[in-house]
């Protein structure tokens, strides 16, 4: 059920990693902004609506829900398979790279799949990796406070949609420009795609798209379009979005009761979400409501298997009783008895398992 990687080195980088806070949550570290919030000049607090992004996700949202009529009346079966991998190439992107990888440095990845996962990040239209792991760092450091640029604190309507609308206040720019980027500005695949991402963007996300399906297949016009980018698009940035908004849906809420609400029927809550936020450097941790079972996860070990990931950090079920178990007895940070927990497990079993030998 839990596993943990062949390497120490694999859980110290993610105690390194969320010492610095702006990686995953510290609970002790994290911003306060209501503190002295009687000290804060309103206009430093206040979001504006970014009208150009207002009208562009009201064009994107319509013009994908066009799509999904042109899929059954003017669409070929080839572009429907060629969007629909093109949809989890843009998926994958940001979820075993933006997130698991650069935000989080779960796994070291080998150049060729770093270059594999900047591509498929480019087809997500998200903006460049350099950018968003910059915000979800934000995002984990200001988790459940005012400061936090996706609404932690608010609900999955604040969260999903206004605040991809609306600029940053001052303030959680200032916040923004403070979070610790080294280890991505040492990566030159992540430079060279912030550095050129608008002409990445036009080719992969834009031009081969919709050029492909009218070029080698002789699809209609009406299918690249509003199938191929308009319908992809939608899938892909909403998708994408709930990384940052999974925690509504799937996260633990004291106020929620699943006998007295008909979402059970829907969803299934397992909480995972919530451990995300406390051990972010977790490689299995899913985006979505699962642990160990997600599609993500799945892709990590199946890289792993390839030779192309490695250093899969995670903790066993037995080190998290027993860094529990340490920070009650103690009194000292939760996190960080389960890192504690965690390396010296890995030490004494330094070659247990691969994380994809299951």
């Amino acid at each position: 059920m839990w596993e943990f990687s062949d390497d120490v080195t694999a859980l110290e980088r993610g105690r390194e990693m969320t010492e610095h806070s702006e990686n995953g949550v510290n609970q002790e570290k994290n911003v306060n902004p209501s503190a002295d919030a009687t000290k804060d000049n309103p206009k430093d607090l206040k979001r504006e609506a970014s009208w150009p992004a207002v009208l562009f996700y009201i064009h994107l949202n319509i013009l994908g829900i066009y799509g999904v009529v042109v899929l059954f009346t003017h669409t070929t079966l080839v572009t429907a398979l060629f969007t629909t991998l093109l949809t989890f190439f843009g998926i994958i992107g940001v979820t075993c790279g933006s997130h698991r990888l650069w935000a989080h440095r779960t796994y070291v990845a080998t150049p060729a799949l770093r270059i594999f996962l900047m591509l498929c990040q480019t087809m997500a239209g998200q903006g460049s990796i350099y950018e968003w792991v910059r915000q979800h760092r934000l995002h984990h450091k200001a988790f459940k406070t005012p400061d936090d640029p996706f609404y932690s604190d608010k609900d999955l309507l604040h969260s999903q949609v206004l605040a991809q609308i609306r600029t940053l206040s001052p303030k959680q720019q200032k916040l923004l420009d403070e979070i610790d980027m080294s280890d991505i500005e040492d990566d030159k695949i992540v430079m060279f795609q912030k550095k050129f991402y608008w002409i990445l963007y036009l080719v992969f996300f834009v031009l081969l798209p919709i050029n492909a399906p009218l070029e080698y297949w002789d699809d209609t016009v009406q299918a690249a379009l509003f199938v191929a980018f308009s319908l992809r698009y939608m899938i892909v940035i909403n998708v994408a979005w709930m990384v940052n908004s999974a925690h509504f849906v799937w996260g633990l809420d004291k106020n929620f009761k699943q006998s007295d609400s008909n979402l059970i029927f829907v969803i299934t809550k397992t909480y995972w979400p919530q451990y995300h936020y406390l051990m972010p450097w977790d490689y299995q941790t899913g985006e979505f409501g699962n642990y160990g079972e997600g599609l993500t996860t799945i892709l990590i070990r199946v890289f792993a298997a390839l030779e192309l990931a490695s250093d899969l950090s995670t903790i066993s079920t037995d080190a998290v009783k027993t860094g529990l178990t340490m920070a009650v007895d103690s009194g000292r940070p939760v996190v960080e008895c389960l890192r504690e927990a965690g390396i010296a497990e890995m030490e004494k079993y330094p070659k247990v398992c691969r994380a994809y030998n299951k």
